[in-house]
């Protein structure tokens, strides 16, 4: 996979501590040994231990970032995020340990995860805040509400999670046909006639524009002018290339128009 973004011209590389219980950074470490200036590494804190640990801490945080560093190879991380509040400890108490960093040269930027417009107007208040990860497709776009825009003025880069929606969005789910063996909807109730009729519409509009579904789903985020980069995962090198394929479609003001006329009046209750 690592080889292939590479290929593609992708640099910009996202994990966490928690993802394969390390395995995902150990992996990482290995393959980039040599040729670790060529990306741009990103990973995050803050969800490891039992509900109610203050993960937010300067301590805990430190603990973390030196297992993050000694499974990534590495002395510093490019993007270093908080990536879930633990509601124990205050926002600004972290943003100002995890400011520490990046004046001791391991982190290079700091950013912030699952956060809501008050949480993320407390962390920029508190330190340099250069990027927020939230959840965000063409199938959930409560982020277009008040999220998105605030980060465009604050001028931190958003970078969405989920931009698939599970594969919803790749259309290898269809309306009347069973689902895929193995594949993460199987079983699920999300394969809903509404959310079939919402794919289908979005599917129409990629194709009227002369593009598939899966294109328009990153390159409907990518193009709006908060975000900065789509974080959109891959099992087969095949499934990477297209990815990359898709973030050469910009869509204009009209397109971005339309597109959002879409999702009016369903756009969920997302951060």
């Amino acid at each position: 996979m690592v080889e292939t973004a590479l290929e593609e011209r992708i640099n910009f590389l996202d994990t966490a501590d928690t993802y394969g219980g390390g395995d995902s950074e150990r992996f990482l470490g290995e393959v980039l040994a040599g040729r670790r200036d060529q990306v741009v590494l990103a990973t995050k804190f803050g969800m490891g231990g039992a509900e109610g640990t203050a993960r937010g801490s300067r301590d805990y945080m430190r603990r973390a970032l030196a297992g993050s560093l000694e499974r990534l190879r590495t002395d510093y991380v490019d993007l270093y995020y908080y990536h879930r509040p633990d509601g124990v400890t205050p926002i600004a108490e972290t943003v100002a340990a995890m400011t520490e960093l990046v004046e001791e040269g391991t982190v290079r930027a700091i950013g912030v995860s699952n956060f809501t417009v008050e949480q993320l107007e407390e962390a920029v208040e508190a330190g340099p805040v250069a990027a927020l990860q939230n959840h965000y497709s063409l199938l959930e776009r409560g982020a277009e509400a008040a999220v998105l825009p605030r980060c465009a003025e604050l001028g931190v880069g958003f970078v969405p999670y989920f931009p698939l929606a599970s594969g919803l969005l790749t259309g290898k789910y269809r309306r009347g046909e069973p689902v895929p063996a193995g594949t993460r909807l199987e079983g699920s109730d999300a394969l809903t006639e509404d959310a079939f009729d919402r794919v289908e519409e979005l599917e129409e509009f990629a194709r009227a524009h002369g593009h598939t579904l899966l294109e328009l789903a990153i390159a409907g985020l990518a193009s709006q002018p908060a975000v900065v980069s789509v974080i959109a995962g891959a099992t087969k090198p095949e499934q990477v290339r297209a990815n990359a394929a898709a973030g050469d479609w910009e869509l204009g003001e009209d397109e971005l128009e339309e597109l959002s006329a879409l999702g009016r009046g369903r756009a969920g209750t997302g951060r």
